[in-house]
């Protein structure tokens, strides 16, 4: 096994798991080459990776929108180079409470906007009560799911601000392998 070799199993790992969160494989390898490699102008990962300009771009600016990788300065360098973030605890921090806070946007936007809808049908004078009865079951159902939404805007913010890691603090096992 080569140094490369082991590079690429962490790469490739890398890849993978970015992929299991709606990242795509390419991207993933993006950020773990970027990871080894430190900072990189995009001809430099391009060389690296072997993959079009316009893919890494969109790579880059991807993982740069989940904050996890920077662009950066190199002094005599008028190409923008960019850094992935080496620290996996505030990688964790910047990439989940980002995909968790666009979970709850989301959600919660289209759950209002159903139970306004919803309303309407329940208040309406022209529709049948078995009608008014359905929207008024689905209005409950959506009331009911709110919670979830409230505690992973709270778990977001906990994850975003580091207060997490005070409740569940980092450190290596008593007994880790080697």
């Amino acid at each position: 096994m080569t140094i490369a070799d082991a590079k690429d199993l962490v790469i490739d790992s890398l890849a993978e798991t970015m992929d299991l969160y709606g990242v795509t494989r390419s991207a993933g390898s993006l950020y773990g080459t970027m990871y080894f490699e430190g900072d990189m102008t995009l001809d430099e990962m391009r060389e690296k990776l072997g993959m079009s300009k316009p893919s890494m771009s969109t790579g880059v600016k991807k993982l740069q929108d989940f904050n996890v990788v920077k662009k950066t300065f190199r002094r005599g360098q008028r190409k923008h180079t960019y850094v992935a973030e080496r620290d996996f605890f505030r990688f964790f921090s910047n990439f989940f409470s980002h995909k968790w806070e666009r979970e709850v946007d989301l959600n919660l936007e289209a759950i209002r906007t159903a139970q306004e809808q919803l309303l309407s049908i329940i208040q309406s004078e022209s529709i049948s009560d078995e009608v008014k009865q359905e929207a008024q079951e689905i209005y409950d159902v959506l009331e009911g799911s709110k919670p979830y939404y409230y505690w992973l805007q709270r778990l977001a913010a906990m994850v975003k601000t580091g207060e997490i890691f005070e409740i569940i603090p980092f450190y290596p096992p008593v007994n880790e392998e080697k």
